[in-house]
């Protein structure tokens, strides 16, 4: 077993806690020089220390782990990958400040972005792109950094989901005429379809509308357009306190915009309080923020933590199983897979992606080391990419990132269609990846070598950061290299680059 040495942390969680080395090694029962050494590096944490460490301070053993730097270091390289090539700073180097000085590393990893943020905005200024949603520096890629940062968990929203769930009884099956009673018990909202035909789930009395209800401070005033009303899956109408639905969504989606709308009448100020800690009130990504919690919330509330972690459990993780138990679509079970890290009852750690044809990921939340690259594309060597040629069946991939971490991936293709005949759908690959050392508790490791590294495939993190100089399926030369042109001669590398030293 190889020893843990974890000082920084150690250090940084004493002083998040306010507390001296004295009160700190009263509580471990150790000793105040024993606990000098061990924040120094020059003893390791032991197993009975790393125990009452857990317990006194509600954190995972990971998070003393080298593992806890992964990503860190994956942000660093990428952010700084031109700088770091052209001052050959080595990969040790970079991994070691991570894990001393994180809180130095993330001040450099800030300024890096920033170096980055202002060459787009430059670049955008020049050819009209300025406020494109899918740049790095626009509130759309801050909302996934907002998630990103927390690992894809927000504990306080999903301990009221699971509470709420309990409270209004949701079970599979009852789902929507659970939260219709709710909303309309506890807030007189009245469920609509687009039609304007009120729905009346079972046990759910009729409605009498509202005609003096205080208006909704969240609701910008705006009406649909009657053109415009086919159009949207849901409409609010706090005026008339009616919840609108389009008759083309599914009971799964019904679901989840219903219980979207419960989160925002009833925890209305949580969400605004939790959006503020990373955002100014009143900004675009503050709103957004604010949505996306509400859309959190509502993916804890139709499948509750306890049972959902549960059920996962039984069944090793097997989406498809989840689904039909759930009755909900695929990427929903998927993106509240990627969610169950709950201390002392954790699931798998996933990463979650979604993309599509082009490349472009609009969804990615990670509770692994996993990292998703902002320069440029993916790698066309992942799974993902192959999901679009055999739709609705799931594609599994071992991969294995430069640094040597390996992966189990799950990938398949999924469309939506608003239902009329020529109306195009929209295609997206939906990716659920685990390290390895989990994989045995996925139905899909089964017939896999999981220890033989050789049957892993290559891939990286795109190809303007990626280390694999010697990749054939290069799109783009590697940022801070110089390319190695001969006009005699040509490689199957696509861009060839100086190599250092002889040979």
């Amino acid at each position: 077993m190889s020893k843990t040495y974890a000082g920084p942390r150690l250090r940084r969680l004493r002083e998040e806690r306010r507390m001296s080395q004295a009160e700190l090694a009263r509580v471990l029962g150790i000793s105040p020089s024993y606990l000098n050494q061990m924040e120094h590096d020059s003893r390791p944490l032991t197993v009975p220390v790393l125990l009452r460490l857990t317990e006194a301070f509600g954190v995972d053993p990971g998070f003393f782990s080298e593992r806890d730097t992964t990503r860190l270091v994956a942000d660093l390289r990428e952010a700084l990958a031109g700088e770091l090539a052209e001052s050959r700073v080595a990969l040790s180097d970079l991994a070691e400040l991570a894990s001393r000085m994180p809180a130095v590393a993330q001040v450099l990893l800030e300024l890096g972005r920033r170096n980055q943020r202002l060459s787009e905005r430059l670049a955008g200024a020049a050819d009209g792109r300025e406020g494109d949603p899918g740049s790095a520096s626009s509130p759309h890629e801050e909302i996934r950094d907002f998630f990103y940062r927390r690992q894809n968990y927000l504990h306080e929203t999903d301990l009221a989901a699971e509470r709420l769930a309990g409270e209004i009884g949701i079970r599979p099956g009852e789902v929507v005429g659970a939260l219709a009673t709710r909303l309309a018990d506890a807030h007189d909202v009245r469920l609509a379809t687009g039609t304007g035909d009120h729905l009346h789930p079972a046990g759910l009395r009729p409605h009498p509308r509202d005609a003096g209800a205080r208006p909704d401070p969240h609701d910008t005033g705006a009406r649909p357009h009657p053109q415009d009303a086919d159009a949207r899956l849901h409409h609010y109408d706090a005026t008339t306190r009616t919840l609108h639905l389009s008759t083309r969504l599914r009971p799964g989606q019904r679901a989840f915009r219903m219980a979207t709308q419960l989160a925002l009448l009833e925890y209305g100020d949580d969400l605004d309080r939790q959006a503020a800690e990373d955002f100014p009130p009143g900004s675009t990504a503050h709103a957004l923020a604010r949505i996306g919690i509400a859309h959190y919330f509502a993916a804890a509330l139709i499948l509750p933590y306890t049972a959902f972690h549960t059920a996962a459990e039984e069944v090793r993780y097997d989406i498809d199983r989840l689904t039909d138990r759930y009755g909900l679509g695929y990427e929903t079970v998927c993106h509240r897979l990627s969610t169950l890290q709950r201390p002392r009852l954790r699931g798998v750690p996933f990463s979650f992606v979604r993309v599509d044809r082009a490349g472009n990921m609009s969804k990615r939340q990670s509770a692994t080391g996993f990292h998703f690259s902002r320069a440029g594309g993916t790698c066309p060597l992942w799974n993902v990419y192959e999901a679009f040629a055999a739709p609705g069946r799931i594609h599994v991939q071992i991969a294995e990132m430069p640094d040597g971490q390996r992966y189990l991936w799950t990938a398949r293709a999924v469309t939506r269609h608003r239902g009329g005949w020529g109306e195009p759908g929209r295609t997206y690959a939906i990716g659920l990846g685990c390290e390895v050392r989990h994989a045995h508790r996925l139905v899909y490791s089964e017939g896999l070598d999981l220890a033989n590294a050789s049957a892993a495939t290559p891939i990286g993190m795109g190809c303007r950061v990626c280390e694999r100089l010697d990749c054939p399926q290069r799109a783009a030369p590697p940022l801070g290299r110089p390319l190695r042109i001969d006009q005699n001669s040509s490689t199957f590398v696509p861009y060839p680059v100086e190599h250092d030293g002889p040979g």
